[in-house]
């Protein structure tokens, strides 16, 4: 009796794995067609001027004369444009000195390293060249124009190299976003985290949480397809449970970086605020070392907002000084201190400048009117780890009353959070950049400790979405498990548009397009 109901049991299994079996074979097929329109649809605008099978070239060093210009190649053309060009193929990735002669004239354009890179061991994944020639305007456009001599050969577009890469698996979503922003890295600290992301550290630490959810997933549904038979182990939701906590934990911390990745990315919005004729134009021309803002006596000069790019300690900043915060009838002027007040709202760091000589010359009220005063210019923004409050004009207070606010401000614990400063004089400059760094290390963290850092706005875009997903699973747990592992399948589907692995086709043009013309 026993035999014949493992038996039977045996026998249900293998039916319904069969069924289901039968099933992905099915759903994986329409699948395939459905991708391969998709695929077909994305090649074929990823070579809108041509076909899939096209070849490409453009220079992929920077415009303008140089000593070297690097012009590539890549695409199943590849090995005629160098046989054309210069009579014979190079050994694999070894470079050859060769003359460069048109094709058609057969006049010497140049004599120059040829690289050769047949696929997939290339960039792009295909067969790839690289012409290191002269980087005068008149040898690259003569070697351009020989390439576009050639049949199947055409210009390539904005990324186009970087793009074909990606469609050959030789970088996922977050590894091009770093590769462009590597090109675009201004600052030491930029260049740390480009390569970090290039090298795949963020797409590793996504794809991990993507496998893990995956197992919960198919765990789940291993459970409704074949609990009733007693086929399953017990204990495997628990261990689903466990597995969906420790993702949502892991992505809540990642999720709670107060934004350094980004703000490193994009730069640190700086903002100089203060009242009239405190110094903050004068605060901004000697950080950028240059007349950036007009400097005057009169009251109310600065009317719009100034900005300035600037690396400090290899971060990026993005400085603006303001107008001067007071109540005004100029309609022009109230304008311009709405704007202040704005950007001192948006502002990641305010550095609000004091005027030392408008202090209460009675030393217990000092603290007072600092307070008051710094509220009024950060009014709703009263984090003090936003601001750095700097008392300009150091040079018009004698050495006693100097003494005297530094005394005041130290009994009240407040002395480490002031900076004392002359524009003038340029004294206390090198204690306010060492403050200031700091205060940026603190913003933007260090981009090679730790795990890395969300650094784009859509990947805090899906990683929420496969958060809300998540909590859809718990939702859902015990009411009806096919809702919820609805919930795990639309919080794959999230992480995979991170890196690419599905529905990447609605948004490569937002990714290639800042790419520039030769990558």
């Amino acid at each position: 009796m026993t035999v014949k109901t493992s038996f039977r049991t045996t026998a249900v299994f293998y039916a319904k794995l069969f069924r289901k079996m039968h099933f992905i074979r099915c759903w994986r097929r329409s699948a395939a067609v459905i991708t391969s329109r998709r695929s077909f649809a994305v090649k074929r605008q990823l070579c809108s001027v041509g076909s899939e099978d096209d070849t490409v070239f453009a220079m992929s060093s920077g415009q303008g004369r140089c000593g070297v210009a690097v012009v590539r190649v890549s695409g199943p053309a590849s090995a005629l444009a160098v046989c054309s060009l210069t009579r014979r193929l190079p050994a694999a990735r070894t470079a050859s000195l060769r003359s460069i002669i048109h094709p058609q004239t057969k006049e010497l354009l140049d004599r120059g390293l040829v690289l050769w890179f047949p696929g997939p061991r290339s960039f792009t994944g295909e067969d790839s060249a690289e012409f290191h020639i002269h980087g005068g305007p008149a040898v690259i456009n003569g070697v351009l124009q020989a390439l576009g001599t050639l049949p199947g050969l055409r210009p390539a577009e904005a990324g186009e190299f970087t793009r074909r890469a990606f469609f050959a698996g030789k970088l996922d979503l977050t590894e091009v976003e770093g590769l462009g922003d590597l090109i675009h890295a201004e600052t030491e600290a930029q260049r740390r985290q480009a390569l970090r992301q290039m090298a795949g550290d963020l797409g590793r630490v996504y794809q991990d949480w993507r496998e893990r959810l995956k197992r919960c997933l198919a765990h789940v549904e291993a459970f409704i397809d074949f609990s009733e038979d007693e086929l399953i182990e017990d204990g495997i939701l628990t261990d689903v449970d466990t597995g969906v906590c420790q993702l949502q934990t892991e992505m809540g911390n990642h999720l709670s970086d107060q934004r350094r990745g980004e703000r490193l990315r994009s730069g640190v919005q700086v903002v100089i605020a203060g009242s009239t004729n405190a110094g903050k134009s004068s605060l901004l021309n000697m950080l950028t070392q240059r007349p950036a803002a007009i400097v005057s006596p009169t009251a109310g000069t600065t009317r719009d907002v100034v900005e300035v790019p600037l690396d400090i300690g290899g971060y990026p900043v993005l400085l603006s000084d303001t107008a001067g915060l007071r109540d005004t009838t100029d309609s022009v002027e109230q304008e311009g201190v709405r704007r202040a007040r704005q950007r001192v709202e948006q502002a990641d760091l305010t550095l609000a400048v004091v005027d030392l000589t408008q202090l209460p010359s009675e030393p217990g009220l000092v603290s007072v009117f600092l307070r008051g005063h710094l509220r009024s210019i950060l009014e709703q923004t009263s984090d003090r780890q936003q601001c750095i409050p700097i008392l300009n004009k150091s040079d018009l207070i004698s050495t006693e009353q100097n003494h005297s606010i530094r005394a005041v401000l130290e009994k009240d614990g407040d002395v480490a959070h002031f900076s004392f400063l002359s524009c003038h004089t340029r004294d206390g400059l090198e204690e306010l950049l060492t403050l200031l760094q700091d205060r940026l290390k603190t913003l933007c963290g260090d981009p090679l400790a730790g795990s890395p850092s969300l650094t784009q706005t859509r990947h805090r875009t899906h990683l929420q979405k496969c958060t809300e997903a998540l909590h859809q699973y718990h939702q859902y747990r015990d009411v009806d498990l096919v809702l919820a592992a609805e919930g795990l399948r639309l919080g794959l589907s999230s992480l995979g548009r991170i890196t690419g692995r599905i529905g990447a086709e609605e948004i490569l043009d937002v990714i290639f397009k800042d790419f520039c013309i030769g990558k």
